[in-house]
């Protein structure tokens, strides 16, 4: 039976688990049978949605960890309708025959025909035009492609231009950013740009929560892409008292972590990676610690590690 509180996703029909499975440098460091009985366990416990990207360009080491996933979910057993897909679309992969070949390259990989949820990643190039994406992304759902759509790391003022591109031609716009939030990186989702956009119903989606494992008690930390405002090696070196403060509250730092991405009012899901099955279970205890402690107490305690206050501009990049 399901646990885990489930959100709904802007104005669609899409229900989401408070909590969400990412893939990236996940699958592909397990041995296969135990990440089928965390895949089955998460599911179990309420988990529904699964961000898996497709990580590998030409020219680039391959990487398979989508594909193992796909595998995963085969010998787990559980049925198509009882979870929700999250795919990546890479701007860089963006021609004239839009977004079509990316995906159906994802859907191969994958082993599904239909993403519940698109996200485009950061935009790295300035010819894009907007406009051709929400049109190309109206087709894809025109077509029973996808169901609804957000984006990776884009400013508010980009959002807000591709919501009303997408209301001046009567098609669906963004419906969820997937930001970086953390203890320590906070000034883009908890500023004012941003804020705007929640209040009219905007939704977020938590990521890089443990700052590649920083927070979680790692000394090396894994790759997490961007590091805005250069501020990591200041989270790794809070690591230690972060750990404190929840031993103080008889808890993990990976728990607090997570848990303090639940209590912002616009996250209706937060993803983050397992490897181990202690670490998916420490990870899905964070929803009963922000009952336990309470959403303004947490932000208090974990507030003298905000890092990134006043060195990255609120509006995103």
């Amino acid at each position: 039976m399901s646990t885990l509180p489930r959100r709904r996703l802007g104005t669609t029909d899409l229900e989401i688990s408070q909590l969400s499975l990412g893939s990236w440098h996940t699958y592909d460091r397990m041995d296969f049978a135990d990440a089928v009985a965390m895949i089955r366990t998460a599911v179990a416990a309420g988990v529904n949605l699964f961000d898996v990207g497709v990580y590998s360009v030409p020219g680039m080491t391959p990487v398979f960890t989508d594909v193992i996933w796909s595998a995963l979910m085969r010998a787990s057993g559980i049925p198509r309708e009882e979870y929700l897909v999250s795919a990546k679309l890479w701007l860089e992969g963006f021609g004239e025959n839009g977004f079509g070949p990316q995906l159906d390259n994802a859907f191969l990989r994958g082993g599904f025909d239909v993403a519940d949820l698109v996200i485009l990643g950061d935009i790295r190039r300035d010819d894009i035009v907007l406009e051709d994406l929400v049109e190309d992304l109206a087709a894809l759902r025109s077509a029973g492609k996808i169901r609804a759509w957000g984006v990776n790391n884009w400013s508010a003022t980009n959002i807000r231009r591709l919501q009303e591109i997408a209301a001046e031609r009567g098609v669906d716009g963004p419906a969820i950013a997937q930001l970086k939030y953390s203890i320590g990186r906070r000034s883009i989702p908890d500023g004012a740009p941003f804020a705007a956009l929640f209040a009219d119903g905007f939704t977020m989606q938590s990521s890089d929560v443990l700052e590649g494992g920083l927070l979680a008690g790692s000394t090396t930390g894994r790759e997490i892409g961007r590091d805005p405002g250069g501020v990591q090696e200041r989270i790794k070196a809070n690591a230690a008292a972060v750990a404190e403060v929840a031993a103080g509250l008889g808890t993990s730092a990976a728990r607090l972590a997570v848990a303090f991405t639940l209590t912002h009012p616009a996250n209706i899901t937060t993803l983050f990676g397992a490897t181990k099955q202690s670490q998916l279970e420490d990870n899905l205890a964070a929803v009963e610690l922000v009952e336990k402690v309470g959403a303004q107490q947490l932000r208090e305690l974990v507030e003298p590690f905000w890092v990134d206050r006043d060195v990255v501009n609120p509006e995103g990049p």
